[in-house]
């Protein structure tokens, strides 16, 4: 017992240790990033090498908040609970004195007039962030950035292999959940099941969450085109030589992203086309359950109306069955009367009731109040 006592407090110190030595990693790790980095010659330097966040704060003239968007993502994903990816992340371009930040869709990089930084994963690795999509890029930036024929500046180019990037990724999923989703319809349209209404209201949430990433995107590049400043200010390579720019001299990287808000526009309106007959579908469908809903209640009312007129005739029957003395049973014609006139008072009360329903399923536009003042 004395030592089960004695080992308490140590256990204590331990787990404080623990505790303590855990929060520390966790500071360290928050202090840096993954980054891959570019030359002036379009050549690869760093591929996802960790270097301190102070560190490119002093050396490229930046803000701690501009990592605010990057800590959020850190912090989330490695907290146990669902990871967030830098696709969640709104989207930003923002023109510094000496430089051009933009988190876009899953990029988030640092333009310079003669070199270009590309943030990472946190988490990630070298070999981690050899996927695809990220290949292709880098491929793509650095055929880009080593083409010198072009008359652009280095920060124009770089600026255009982002959005070339972010178009084409947009623009395969958005094939991708347009192909779907007008598959589901058309399945919908033979065939009004538990499981492609189930399908319908899955792929309806993905096409409204791209369109909401979509748009937010499009805006994002409206604002830019919207200041001038801006605009102006995206030409590093002129501000590093000393000659800045006036603010109405920016035709190119204007007419740069005009044309990739076209693009970007396109997409909006075609999702939300997209989703426009979806909307229009799942009204169809409420109509064609309405309608079913409505002639199963119809049944039943007609299966209501039948009992009730055979409840009629069977409590003539009862009352007969009572045994009591009456004139009728005397008279030799007193059974079949009897039967007759029953038959005749369901036949009349089940057509009347039958007469009244039908009255009921006629709906118009107008209704019978018109129709009698028309009259």
């Amino acid at each position: 017992m004395n030592g089960m006592i004695s080992n308490y407090p140590s256990s204590l110190l331990l787990q404080k240790n623990l505790l303590e030595k855990s929060m520390l990693d966790k500071v360290q790790s928050m202090d840096k990033l993954r980054i891959t980095k570019f030359n002036e010659h379009g050549r690869l330097e760093l591929n996802s090498e960790s270097i301190k966040k102070s560190n490119l704060i002093s050396e490229y003239e930046l803000f701690p908040r501009d990592f605010r968007k990057l800590e959020k993502n850190h912090i989330k994903s490695s907290s146990g609970g669902t990871a967030i990816t830098t696709s969640d992340m709104t989207p930003s371009i923002s023109v510094r004195r000496n430089s051009i930040l933009i988190n876009l869709l899953n990029i988030n990089c640092l333009i310079k007039s003669n070199e270009m930084i590309i943030f990472d994963d946190l988490n990630s690795t070298a070999e981690s962030n050899s996927s695809h999509t990220r290949s292709e890029f880098l491929k793509d930036l650095e055929m880009r950035l080593r083409v010198n024929e072009s008359d652009l500046p280095y920060e124009i180019k770089a600026f255009e292999s982002v959005l070339i990037s972010i178009v084409k990724n947009l623009n395969s999923e958005m094939k991708v959940i347009t192909t779907v989703t007008n598959g589901i319809i058309n399945e919908l349209e033979q065939n009004i099941s538990r499981e492609n209404l189930r399908f319908l209201l899955i792929q309806n949430k993905k096409i409204s969450n791209f369109q909401r990433k979509t748009t937010l995107i499009r805006d994002c590049i409206d604002e830019v085109l919207d200041n001038d400043e801006d605009l102006a200010n995206i030409y590093l390579t002129d501000k590093q030589a000393g000659q800045q720019r006036s603010i109405e001299d920016h035709q190119e990287i204007e007419m740069l992203l005009e044309s990739y808000y076209a693009h970007l526009d396109e997409i909006v309106q075609t999702v939300t086309h997209v989703i426009s007959n979806v909307k229009t579908t799942e009204e169809i469908i409420n109509i064609i359950l309405d309608s079913n809903r409505n002639q199963l209640m119809v049944l039943g009312l007609r299966f209501s109306i039948g009992l009730l007129s055979l409840g009629c005739g069977m409590f003539v029957a009862s009352a007969y069955g009572m045994n009591l003395e009456n004139f009728i049973e005397e008279d030799n014609y007193g059974m079949p009367l009897v039967i007759g006139v029953s038959t005749i008072a369901i036949i009349v009360l089940f057509a009347y009731s039958i007469k009244s329903l039908k009255k009921l399923e006629k709906i118009t536009m107008m209704g019978d109040h018109y129709k009698t003042r028309k009259h």
